[in-house]
């Protein structure tokens, strides 16, 4: 008892260090309130203190919530000044840069960060409202900045928010400008946050500039110049931001580009971020485009589209031939895309990652063309092949694309869109679909029918075992064949490889999420033109995999 007792002392004792120093009322009376009803609220008083978020290459996300293991305003001011005190020893010139979602708290969390930017005496360009992270990204392109900041945590629960940092070309060079931070600076300025002293003593200066709507404009601009000017614009589109932020840009985009605008989800139109229509704002959660669908068949659209809340993943909806609408895997729009820009003539290097499909390489092995694939994410994807070849096209399985690299150099699923469209209405001037095309493409390279296996968990101990249990009982065989690879990533990342001739399984546990995912592959050759079959017979050996897999992970 006595050991409890010196347990909720201390937790007490730092929670009071930290009231004296939340520059906050709401987040002080939050946490005031915790205090007040010890010792019931000594397990949540420990978590909010188990430890502070971590700046790492995604930036800090959390929930909203007081204390330094979560996003409030004290901890965005910390991770402010820790940023640009490392801008500033790097040498770095230049305004920063900073966007922000329509999340509890994003606003707020913006402006403080431009007066810590502002108090440093570095500048500060606000935008003008709540926009889409590849606005940003191409904003700190655009505007010359040092560095970018958006506050946004994409498609994570409501009650979550988040800090991403992207660098200009100035510390970030040629590939990494307006991209995602990679490691060492990841390193750098979480040490740079740590290192910051009493925030009653970080400077804060004037609100910073906000940007005006000709920004935005800019971005329409350059958007829709990604696709062909005179190509056919005969094409329904029912569309959602799922309660995001995504909407007026994306329709814009549609307008200047001439297309019809499309169709929005009425009750999911405005940004909200209570996100009240869906259990979890991810597109590819099930049910989150139920009413997207209602309103696609209600209009007789041709195509449905949603993009997450930050609008930088493009969910795309099909009808497929009599069957009912369903949502194309990110691999099946990650290859109609690159497909689609290698039959317009756009040559170089085609990128994606290491649980992607395996049809992209053979894709570019067929066509000349060079291909690389990286580890998950867009700050990796965008720095594929090393300067060896300029990047035209990245996408990774979760619903991210990359078409447009020198617009934007991160996913954007406002480009992305438009390049389905333009396929789309390519195609139905044909009489054809996406799906006749998918088809014609397994015709040619064989069936790769991918899945995944995924786990979400409360106690991160779970992935922990099931990770050091697939290293040290790792399967001889898959699907009645020999697995004749095995790769093991660690230490460069968490990640366990296996391989047969025609099934391959990516483990990993997920950088944004408490879930262990299992990328699954098996491809199939189509025989006789009799593409059906072959989808019919990968389905039911993926359906396999899938059982050996979990059975092996022990989940």
């Amino acid at each position: 008892m006595a050991a409890d007792t010196t347990d909720i002392d201390d937790i007490r004792e730092q929670a009071r260090r930290w009231l004296a120093d939340d520059p906050d009322p709401a987040s002080r009376d939050e946490l005031t309130a915790v205090l007040d009803r010890l010792p019931a609220s000594a397990p949540e008083l420990a978590d909010r203190f188990a430890g502070p978020l971590t700046f790492g290459t995604a930036g800090l996300r959390g929930p909203l919530r007081a204390g330094p293991n979560g996003m409030n305003l004290a901890v965005v001011t910390q991770a402010a000044a820790g940023l640009v005190g490392w801008l500033a020893a790097q040498g770095g010139t230049g305004p920063l840069v900073i966007g922000y979602d329509a999340r509890h708290g994003s606003r707020q969390f913006a402006e403080r960060t431009a007066q810590v930017a502002t108090g440093a005496g570095r500048p500060a360009l606000l935008l003008p409202r709540p926009l889409p992270t590849p606005v940003l990204a191409y904003a700190v392109r655009h505007l010359g900045g040092v560095a970018g900041v958006m506050v946004t945590a994409s498609h994570n629960p409501p009650q979550d928010n988040g800090y991403k940092v992207y660098l200009g070309a100035e510390l970030g060079g040629e590939l990494g400008a307006g991209a995602q931070i990679v490691p060492p600076a990841d390193a750098g300025i979480e040490a740079a946050i740590r290192a910051v002293g009493p925030l009653t003593q970080v400077p804060l200066g004037q609100p910073g500039q906000v940007l005006g709507d000709d920004l935005v404009a800019s971005y329409v601009e350059r958007a829709t110049a990604v696709i062909d000017p005179d190509g056919p614009r005969d094409l329904t589109v029912a569309y959602t931001p799922l309660h995001g932020v995504g909407a007026a840009v994306l329709t814009a985009a549609f307008a200047r580009a001439g297309f019809p605008v499309p169709g929005v989800v009425p009750d999911q139109a405005e940004p909200d971020p209570a996100f009240p229509t869906v259990s979890f704002p991810n597109p590819e959660e099930p049910g989150a485009v139920d009413r997207l669908i209602a309103l696609a068949d209600s209009t007789g659209a041709d195509l449905a589209i949603a993009n997450d809340p930050d609008a930088d993943r493009c969910a795309v909806v099909v009808r497929d031939g009599g069957q009912p609408w369903r949502m194309l895997r990110g691999d099946e729009v990650g290859v109609l895309l690159a497909d689609h820009l290698m039959r317009r003539g756009v040559t170089g290097l085609y990128a994606t990652t290491i649980v992607s499909s395996s049809l992209l390489r053979a894709m570019c092995a067929a066509r000349g063309l060079p291909y690389d694939e990286t580890l998950t994410g867009f700050k990796w994807i965008v720095r594929a092949g090393g300067g060896s070849a300029p990047l035209v096209f990245g996408y990774e399985e979760a619903l991210g694309y990359c078409v447009a690299p020198e617009h934007v150099r991160d996913k954007d699923g406002i480009t992305a869109a438009l390049t389905v469209a333009e396929l789309a209405a390519g195609l139905k001037t044909q009489g054809r679909t996406l799906t006749d095309r998918l088809d014609e493409l397994a015709a040619e390279f064989g069936v790769h029918h991918t899945d995944q296996l995924s786990a979400r968990v409360d106690d991160l101990r779970v992935i922990v075992d099931a990770m050091a249990r697939i290293r040290a009982a790792t399967p001889t065989s898959l699907l009645g064949q020999p697995v004749d690879s095995v790769r093991d990533l660690l230490p460069e990342a968490d990640v366990v490889i296996l391989r047969t001739a025609v099934a391959r399984v990516v483990i990993r546990p997920s950088g944004t999420e408490p879930k262990l995912k299992a990328y699954l592959e098996v491809v199939e050759p189509v025989v006789d033109g009799d593409v059906r079959t072959a989808r019919s017979r990968a389905a039911s050996a993926v359906a396999a995999l899938r059982a050996e897999v979990s059975a092996a992970l022990g989940i």
